[in-house]
């Protein structure tokens, strides 16, 4: 107890004085008739003042705590609602009003007693029994703001769930917006799968992977970046229609839209194409946000937001023409396109393919400024790899991003089923990992061997699930929405 405070050192002289009673300070159960929310809405219509013979049983936690006298009035709070309770000593008698003194604000309580409504209009239970199910040892905080308190909210979200009401109705969204995903996609026919999260080789993506080793057999390992070649495996072996909704790990850089770990939707339909999934995509996002929200224009920071369908469809050229002073001349040649990036301040590597340097306008200059929803189609053939040639522009490939509020929320293909072609792509990547570009695939000759079994045409796209998130909770930054987010240590 040397480090403690004085509320502190109280609270475990508390817990001491229990144990001296024989009275365990943390039973096993309590039994439960109601929550908070069921009583509001029960009694909603009950008079002020009127009592009611309707015996209730509830727990939680306890955030204030009034004496008045003869009577004590606290509020408790569970999962669903806060609610008030009246401890009166007419009711309770003399020695059970006196033990009261072991409760502190923080506690976690189970009541029993009857319903009525305060003269003011609170709903409240006269307690009749009362028990400690867990005693609380520190001090809630009062306050919950500044910069140094969002960083121990992050940090400590248990105590940031128990004192901020927003953060928990922010991830009882992420929840509802997640289990509504999954069931258009049931409704639709897919299959949920699950592929390995350590793999032996990282593809999927261009993404650098954190590796790992295996004793047993003596070989490195990689946390998945992506679960994409082995969920095209699948389509290979005759499921024509499959989703894993999962973690995916990528050993990049941290920041209000980046975090190491993160959740993705991937799915997979066999005879489909880009067109496809950009239909797919626009049904996921609004279906979901009208069942979540109940509406279609939502805000996003200081921005409104019109998720009402149809989303724009522009390809990446005409988007850079639109959003910069580039023209379709600038771009007809390396050598141009290279002096037209500098132009505005975008360097790039001597290496660089005229594809490359588009991406790079694009990802610098451009998608920033795509607020309302736009699927961005037909990217460089250089960076995508896994992409099926544009029918009529084999410079390009069927992919499509679809931006909003400035973010990228999904990344989608008409699935590359050549295995030649897709040998030659990988062996390119190959060249480049070679050069030190350590976010390159790796030549995969088993996903190989899986083409040439056959893939059928196939469709595919996945989505930043924590992006969604952020965009339907109107929430600034990744951590928002992720529970325990990755930070250095304390």
């Amino acid at each position: 107890m040397d480090n403690l405070s004085d509320q502190e050192m109280i609270r475990q002289q508390k817990i001491e004085k229990l144990k001296e009673q024989n009275i365990n300070p943390y039973p096993y159960k309590f039994n439960v008739t109601h929550t908070a929310s069921q009583l509001h809405t029960m009694y909603a219509e009950l008079p002020d003042g009127k009592e009611t013979e309707q015996e209730v049983s509830l727990a939680g936690r306890i955030f204030s705590w009034r004496e008045m006298g003869k009577l004590i009035f606290s509020d408790m709070k569970d999962e669903t609602d806060k609610i008030q309770l009246a401890f009166a000593k007419n009711i309770l008698g003399q020695e059970k009003y006196q033990s009261l003194n072991i409760f502190d604000i923080g506690d976690i309580i189970g009541i029993k007693g009857t319903v009525f409504k305060s003269r003011k209009g609170e709903l409240s239970i006269a307690v009749k029994e009362f028990e400690l199910l867990t005693k609380c040892l520190h001090p809630l905080p009062e306050k919950w703001h500044g910069l140094k308190d969002v960083e121990l909210r992050y940090r400590q979200r248990y105590l940031d769930l128990i004192i901020t009401p927003e953060v928990k109705k922010t991830f009882i969204l992420r929840s509802k917006i997640i289990y509504n995903l999954r069931q258009i996609l049931y409704d639709k026919g897919f299959i949920e799968v699950e592929t390995p999260m350590l793999q032996t080789m990282a593809g999927g993506a261009i993404a650098r992977p954190f590796k790992t080793y295996h004793n047993a057999l003596d070989m490195d390992l990689y946390l998945r970046i992506a679960p994409e070649l082995y969920l095209k495996r699948l389509v290979v072996g005759g499921m024509e229609k499959v989703f894993e909704l999962n973690r995916v790990f990528r050993n990049e850089g941290i920041s209000t839209k980046h975090n190491p770990e993160f959740t993705i939707l991937e799915l997979y339909q066999a005879y489909a194409d880009y067109h496809d999934m950009m239909d797919l995509t626009e049904e996921l996002i609004v279906q979901t946000a009208k069942n979540v929200l109940g509406e279609f224009k939502i805000n996003c920071e200081e921005l409104e937001i019109d998720l009402t369908p149809p989303f724009k469809r522009q390809t990446m050229n005409e988007a850079i023409y639109e959003h910069t002073s580039i023209t379709p001349d600038d771009l007809s040649s390396v050598d141009k396109a290279r002096h037209a990036a500098k132009s505005l301040g975008i360097e790039v590597k001597d290496d660089y393919t005229l594809g490359h340097i588009v991406n790079e306008i694009f990802e610098e200059a451009v998608d920033k400024n795509l607020i309302q929803p736009t699927f961005i189609i037909d990217h460089p053939v250089e960076t995508s790899p896994l992409a099926k040639k544009k029918r009529d522009n084999p410079a390009l490939v069927e992919r499509f991003e679809l931006f909003i509020a400035g973010k990228e929320m999904v990344n989608a293909f008409s699935e590359l089923n050549d295995p030649q072609d897709q040998k030659e792509r990988f062996s390119k990547q190959l060249e480049q990992r070679q050069s030190g570009d350590l976010t390159a695939h790796e030549m995969d000759y088993d996903y190989i061997n899986a083409l040439e079994y056959g893939l059928p045409p196939t469709g595919g796209l996945g989505i930043g699930v924590d992006r969604l998130v952020m965009l339907l909770t109107n929430s600034s930054s990744i951590r928002d929405v992720i529970f325990f987010p990755h930070m250095r240590k304390a």
